[in-house]
């Protein structure tokens, strides 16, 4: 029996393209060549497929996209084909895929775009499908779907970029409904980027033009006060969450130089919780992803209340995959080696495509 071909995407036109790139090079490092036989295509920021057949080191750092053996390439949505279409000197060539592992993170690839590229054209894929991708990348649509099965969350408006010329009159009033300090976020993009804190009206309305330049739709949340946790569920039918994490960040809030570039945020696994709390969060976190409809795998965030309150921050349905993210972090202190862990992540996309 020949080895399963698995195709890895990875940048893509996202505000999140550098970290796939870190994400993706992990990955593809701990898959079993054993077992798989890996295909590279790279997503470039202005949104070209390439396929990438050099060295997975040239990766993280963007080098790749500069290598002269790279050609483009098509994902075709064509079930018969079922695979890549090349094309180099006019000339197509055809790469049959068993399963997809896409590591984008954000736009264009977290969000439910690359997921329903994949459904047409009927090829398997690591994570969740078109519906829960969508809905946990908008944060409204999170918001709204997890609240309705009373899940707790943050207390939140909405801002429209077509409510840009009432800004002040909007601030305001959302302002006095929820009060200050106050977090905004573009609706949709990951890894803390355009989020910003709020602790005048001033500085509301500039970080919500900040988040404009991310996404056309914005929300504003309540500050939670709070020790920020992370779980992450793996599985499909049967779900768990592993232990829970603690990050104590180096900013003022986990934002993207946190997470990415400063070293100075401390991970705890696990968090120096009592236990209870701990299974708690577990149960939140499978209630939200069955919610959601996700598969595969997510992180789930939240914050501790010093009373004791669990409020879910977000779900991430591709959450970072490096060496220092919290998602491989957690599931290796559950026992699941990271080649282990990926293995068994393509393993159950293959497997559930064959139940649908």
């Amino acid at each position: 029996m020949g080895k399963i071909r698995v195709a890895v995407l990875f940048g893509g036109a996202s505000s999140e393209h550098d970290i796939s790139l870190k994400s993706a090079t992990h990955i593809i490092q701990n898959i079993p060549r054993d077992k798989y036989d890996v295909i590279c295509v790279g997503i470039t920021k202005k949104g070209r497929w390439l396929y990438y057949p050099g060295d997975v080191s040239a990766i993280a750092s963007g080098a790749w996209e500069k290598d002269p053996d790279c050609t483009s390439a098509v994902l075709s949505p064509d079930p018969i084909h079922r695979g890549l279409i090349t094309i180099d000197s006019g000339k197509a060539s055809f790469k049959k895929i068993d399963v997809v592992f896409p590591v984008l993170h954000g736009k264009n690839g977290e969000d439910g775009t690359v997921q329903g590229l994949l459904d047409m054209a009927k090829i398997p894929y690591v994570g969740c499908g078109l519906l829960a991708s969508a809905a946990c990348m908008d944060k409204a649509a999170a918001h709204t779907i997890l609240e309705y099965n009373g899940v707790h969350m943050a207390k939140w408006k909405p801002v429209f970029q077509r409510e840009i010329n009432h800004l002040e009159e909007k601030c305001h009033k959302i302002a006095e409904e929820l009060g200050y300090p106050l977090f905004i976020k573009p609706a949709n993009a990951g890894s803390s980027i355009g989020v910003s804190r709020a602790e005048n009206e001033s500085q509301l309305i500039e970080g919500v033009k900040l988040a404009f330049i991310h996404d056309d739709k914005v929300i504003i949340e309540e500050c939670i006060t709070g020790r920020e946790l992370e779980t992450a569920v793996f599985g499909y039918d049967a779900p768990f969450a592993s232990t829970v994490g603690e990050i104590v960040a180096g900013n003022v809030f986990y934002d993207f130089n946190a997470k990415y570039i400063q070293n100075d945020s401390k991970l705890t696994i696990p968090a120096e919780i009592p236990d209870e709390k701990i299974r708690e969060i577990q149960e939140i976190a499978v209630k939200a992803y069955l919610a959601i409809e996700c598969k595969g795998l997510s992180r789930v965030d939240f914050f501790l209340k010093p009373d004791g309150e669990i409020i879910l921050n977000e779900i991430n349905t591709m959450p970072g995959f490096t060496s220092i993210s919290m998602y491989p972090k957690l599931m290796e202190y559950m026992g699941m080696s990271q080649q282990y862990l990926v293995d068994k992540l393509i393993e159950q996309a293959i497997s559930d495509n064959k139940t649908c």
